[in-house]
């Protein structure tokens, strides 16, 4: 799946100014699903942020699509798991 690149930015996860992706708050691959459907509205779905490479991988890495969607719809949800907090606290302190 190819992501869309914006061309330099700071991350909204771990602040720093670098190339960033976008990141669907609620995975697309979901987005079919009656429950999705039936729960968020056309925008709703498709708000995103943009992030790192990085802090992007760590997201995913860190939890499947599933639990994204259900458990961290919002950026403050995103940030507020101690998980994700220590990863994207280590991202910033990288190059």
């Amino acid at each position: 799946m190819a992501s869309l690149r914006i061309k330099q930015g700071v991350c909204a996860c771990c602040g720093r100014t670098t190339l960033l992706t976008f990141h669907h708050l609620i995975p697309k691959k979901l987005h079919r699903r009656a429950f999705f459907q039936r729960h968020f509205n056309k925008m709703q779905l498709n708000q995103g942020i943009n992030v790192c490479r990085t802090c992007h991988d760590g997201i995913h890495d860190l939890y499947d699509e599933m639990t994204l969607a259900r458990q961290f719809p919002t950026l403050e949800q995103l940030r507020g798991d101690d998980a994700l907090a220590r990863h994207f606290a280590w991202v910033a302190k990288q190059r």
